[in-house]
């Protein structure tokens, strides 16, 4: 007979500390998909989505990097298994990245003039000082702020 596959996935250890947070930021992402965008511009149904998932690689980023609280192994399994973005956070590693709010404000194919988001401006370079971006509706992320 043939063995049977399971899909058990194998938790490193230390992943009980971290998943309750991980399990609610889940929930707030299935309420922010399966949220009305009555009255809403376009971009604007996504914001909360980018929100949460840069709230999450925040999360897994923060607890490695920073507080040195969960092991190398943990973070490459959350980083493996989706729970975090591998390419924001590896930005968030570069000078001047350290508080990107999304991959799109900083790609130049995406912007007027082929240049960055308006978001990654200084607040004391720019001639409206509120403002939010299209994109992710960050209202600023410049390493500067």
């Amino acid at each position: 007979m043939p063995k049977v596959k399971t899909n058990r996935v194998k938790y490193p250890e230390g992943w009980e500390l971290i998943e309750p947070t991980l399990r609610e930021l889940q929930g707030k992402m299935r309420e922010a998909e399966n949220d009305p965008h009555d009255g809403k511009r376009k971009c604007e149904t996504l914001w909360p989505i980018f929100k949460i998932a840069h709230q999450k690689s925040r999360y897994i980023f923060d607890l490695y990097h920073r507080r040195k609280e969960i092991s190398k192994e943990l973070y490459e399994f959350c980083l493996d298994q989706g729970y975090a973005d591998r390419n924001l956070i590896a930005k968030w590693k570069k000078p001047g990245y350290e508080r990107l709010c999304c991959l799109r404000c900083m790609q130049p194919r995406d912007h007027n003039f082929a240049t960055t988001c308006v978001c990654r401006v200084p607040k004391n370079l720019r001639e409206e000082k509120v403002i939010e971006c299209v994109h992710c509706g960050c209202r600023g992320c410049a390493s500067g702020d």
